[in-house]
Parts: structure tokens; sequence; C-alpha cells
């Protein structure tokens, strides 16, 4: 099957690319991800209000534009191609599909909306005491309070925790996980940053202590749900590897072309040139597979879960192999701060254990 873009889907993408990059001009990816939010907020609102990137994969009944996930994806891969830190995987992906999977209509009414439109930041609280998304529920216990529900317990690497305006959290009750709506402003929430080797990922840490929830009241089996959440993020974060491995090959084809060594520009060697192609098949594999998993995802396909194990393994280890081959071949100034190498060299390291390891994926194939 060919997964070339449409002509929409490829002018959204340039839409994207050309927003981004005029903004870079005034503040770049060091500022955006130092400030308080830990991005830039009048990208993000723009990004919101012209592009509508939140609404993309939102059924026009709750807000959104009704399109797929895989404009969504198309979006997330040039966000991935300039490490522009944004709430977009964390709210508009992660958050929205948990609702949307999890929620009754009433729930979807009440939420997506917002969300949609970029003014309300969501955050999912899942990963356990050791970074695990697990399809049984989390480190977090919910009990009935008569009436109402009450969580205690820690969920970590909950991407923007401390600036969201919604906490969503899958909880473990007596009857299995659930998703639960929580306050991050109420009483019993505790939210702590936890810095990470990539500045661009904002992570947080929240504390439960018989915090207030109010239960998602959908019909779907939360189990069952999850496991489908955790290949649709899975999938997602594939979008962002393969943008940052493609400018990681971009900007290291130009240094081989400006860089001189002998009275000639170091592309011209042979040994180098193998290296840079090496790199070109290794990006154009990973935007491959990860199309493919974007594709059935948006689709409901029957393969998801192996389709996405398949492409987070494969783009995981080709991000991390390019990056690494960027930083040697622009030799010391790749490991400076200044340079933006050890930054891809980051993202590529921090999204190869972000909803699961390439080694994990791989156990997930051989069990399938």
């Amino acid at each position: 099957m060919h997964f070339g873009l449409s002509e929409e889907q490829q002018e959204l993408g340039r839409a994207v690319r050309s927003l981004v990059e005029r903004r870079a001009g005034q503040v770049d990816v060091r500022t955006a991800a130092a400030s308080e939010e830990g991005y830039d907020t009048a990208l993000w609102q723009t990004l919101c209000s012209q592009i509508g990137v939140t609404a993309l994969a939102v059924p026009e009944e709750y807000g959104g534009a009704g399109f797929s996930s895989f404009e969504t994806h198309v979006v997330l891969e040039e966000l991935g191609a300039t490490l522009s830190p944004s709430p977009l995987l964390g709210s508009g992906v992660l958050a929205a599909r948990a609702v949307l999977l999890a929620g009754s209509a009433d729930d979807c009414e009440r939420l997506l909306p917002d969300i949609a439109e970029g003014s309300c930041v969501a955050a999912l609280a899942w990963a356990d005491e050791r970074g695990h998304w697990r399809r049984d529920g989390s480190d977090v216990r919910a009990v009935r309070a008569g009436e109402a529900w009450q969580l205690t317990g820690v969920s970590t690497l909950v991407l923007d925790a401390t600036g969201a305006d919604v906490l969503l959290v899958v909880a473990s009750t007596d009857d299995g996980p659930a998703v639960f709506e929580v306050d991050p402003a109420g009483a019993g929430v505790e939210r702590v940053h936890t810095p990470g080797l990539d500045l661009t990922l904002r992570f947080g840490r929240v504390t439960f202590s018989d915090a207030a929830a109010v239960r998602l009241s959908g019909d779907a089996d939360v189990e069952g749900l999850l496991g489908r959440l955790h290949a649709e993020a899975a999938v997602a974060v594939s979008a962002l590897q393969v943008g940052g491995a493609q400018s990681a090959l971009d900007l290291t084809v130009a240094h081989l072309k400006e860089r001189e060594q002998f009275g000639r520009p170091l592309g011209s060697f042979q040994a180098l040139k193998h290296r840079a192609a090496d790199m070109l098949v290794r990006v154009e594999t990973a935007r491959s597979v990860s199309w493919s998993a974007a594709w059935a995802s948006a689709q409901g396909s029957a393969d998801l879960v192996t389709q996405a194990a398949t492409a987070k393994a494969w783009c995981s280890d080709a991000f991390s192999d390019v990056a690494g081959e960027m930083v040697q071949l622009h030799g010391g100034i790749a490991i400076t701060w200044e340079h933006d190498a050890q930054l891809y060299f980051k993202r590529a390291h921090a999204t190869g254990q972000l909803f699961g390891s390439a080694r994990e994926h791989r156990r997930l194939l051989l069990g399938a």
C-alpha cells in the first residue's frame, strides 16, 4: 500500500513548519523549554487558533475538526523536526484519546471542546513508580466515598503535569482499571516537576492523597482500551522520532558539505558518504513504518498493537543511530551546549524510553 501524503496533508505540514520557523526567530527551543510553562505559549496559541492542531482528531460534535489521528501525526512529525516543545502529545493526543475511549457522551461534551480549542491543557497520569504504563491499572488506587471517588497513590512521567488545567488519571479499582477526572488545584493533589534528559519534554510527578475524583462513565472495557491507548501513544511518539531523525540527517549533510578538511569538503570522502547514506536509509524506513502504524491507528485496524510495537521499536533505534552519527560526524562541536546536535541526541534517548523501549516492544511482538 502506498502511504504518500495527500495534498491537504502536505499543506498542513508546510503550514506548521512555516509557523514554527517564523516564531523560532523570536523564541528559540532552549528559551521556550526553560520557561515556566515549558513551551512557547504564543506559538501554542497560534497553532491552536490558526491551524487547530488540537482539534484535528476530535469529532465535530465535541468541538473538533473531525479529521483522523493521521493528520495529528503529520503535525507531530513537523514539531519533532524542530524539537518544538508543546502540550500536543500530552493534551491533544493522550488526554483527548483517553476521554474519547473511556468517557461517555456527557464526559466528552464536558471535556473535549476546551481541549480541542487549546484553551485547556489536559494531562494523563498513568505511569507507575517504575515508569511503566500498565494495561491493568496503575499505582493510584481509587475507592468509593459515598457517591464520590477518592484517589490515593503516585503517578510518574506525567507529560505537562505542572501546567495542566485538568488531570485524567488511570487508577485501579476493585472492578479493574478506570479513568478519572481530577482538579489539579484541588485538595490532596501535589504536582512536582521532574527534570529529564530531554529539556524539551516536561514531565511531572503527581501524588494523590484522598483526592476527589469523577469517574469517566463510558461503556468500554478499560483494560482493553488501555492497550489501544498505549499503542496510539507509541505511534504518536514515533512521529516525533521520525521528524527529529530527518532534521538530524539534514543538519549533518549540510555540515558535511560546508566543513572542509585537507582542502576539500568532508562530504567528498567516500567513507563519510557511506555513513550519510546509511542515515538516509534509517530515516526513510522509519518514516514508512511510522506512517503505516499511523494509518492503522486512524483506521482502527485490528493489527494496531503489532504495528505500533513495530513502529516504536524501529523508530527508536533509527533515531538513536542517526542522532549518534550526527554527533560523530559533527566532531567536538556536537557535544557543546550551543550546538543543536546534543538536543537531538537527548531527544532520541528520551523518546526511546517513552511508552516503552525498543526491547519492550520487540518482546510484545514475540508475545503476539
